[in-house]
């Protein structure tokens, strides 16, 4: 029998632990492909010790042209790969481990990127708020981490992302007009319970990562219930669709 996967996730003060929509594409990756795995909880402060101690690879670059690295990341002890990138890490998965669902159907991994892209703007309304409302649920020292660089990166305070009031509700506005398209693209899929039909793939991944996301950190407020209900409550049922894959180990 094969060894779990390590799989490295970032805490929060939740009940279910897992929020970041990131990592949230990793776990339903592992969770869909059936591979057996565990969870190591890692705060943001310690993510970048972690990544040079198993010599994970760099995600990116700082300001200062020094590497950055993020998570999610998996360590593999049956194979002695560490993966970081949640799309590197499906392909991996898919590679390492052929059998159970397929995460890329042939030909698909082109077309999965371009949705995901397409996802993240059809929300990007409402990123500044899932942002700010994020930094909350988080444990103190990675609160602290979170909000510093955040409020480095747009240049205010963690409150004024998204203020209470009639900007936040033009956020939730441009997220409604832009999760159109996303609800067109179901509306060709056959009537499947998935982006691709009746087949699972890591399109779902990126989709419920997302939606995940924003669930589980509007979740105490109406603000998720109200997106619950558009386009015919389509973003609950799907949620509730991928729940057998939601599992956090």
């Amino acid at each position: 029998m094969s060894s779990p996967i390590i799989f490295y996730d970032i805490p929060s003060t939740l009940s279910v632990n897992a929020w970041s929509p990131n990592t949230w594409k990793t776990r339903y990756a592992l969770n869909i492909k059936g591979v057996p795995y565990e969870t190591v909880w890692v705060e943001y402060p310690d993510i970048e010790a972690l990544a040079k101690k198993i010599g994970a690879p760099s995600t990116g670059t700082k300001d200062d042209g020094s590497p950055s690295y993020t998570l999610p990341i998996i360590n593999d002890p049956n194979t002695g790969k560490v993966v970081s990138d949640s799309f590197l890490i499906a392909e991996y998965l898919d590679a390492t481990y052929p059998g159970g669902n397929t995460l890329f159907p042939p030909g698909t991994k082109p077309l999965i990127a371009a949705f995901e892209g397409s996802v993240v703007g059809a929300i990007g309304g409402i990123l500044p708020l899932q942002l700010a409302l994020s930094c909350y649920i988080l444990n103190p020292s990675s609160q602290k981490y979170f909000r510093a660089t955040r409020e480095a990166t747009f240049g205010k305070k963690i409150e004024e992302f998204s203020p209470a009031g009639a900007h936040r509700d033009a956020d939730w506005a441009k997220a409604k007009e832009g999760l159109v398209a996303v609800d067109g693209w179901f509306s060709k899929n056959g009537g499947g319970k998935f982006v691709m039909g009746d087949s699972i793939s890591y399109a779902d991944g990126v989709l419920g990562g997302w939606l995940a996301w924003v669930k589980i950190i509007n979740e105490s407020s109406a603000a998720w219930e109200d997106l619950a209900a558009w386009h015919g409550g389509r973003w609950s049922t799907y949620l509730t669709n991928l729940q057998p894959f939601a599992a956090v180990l």
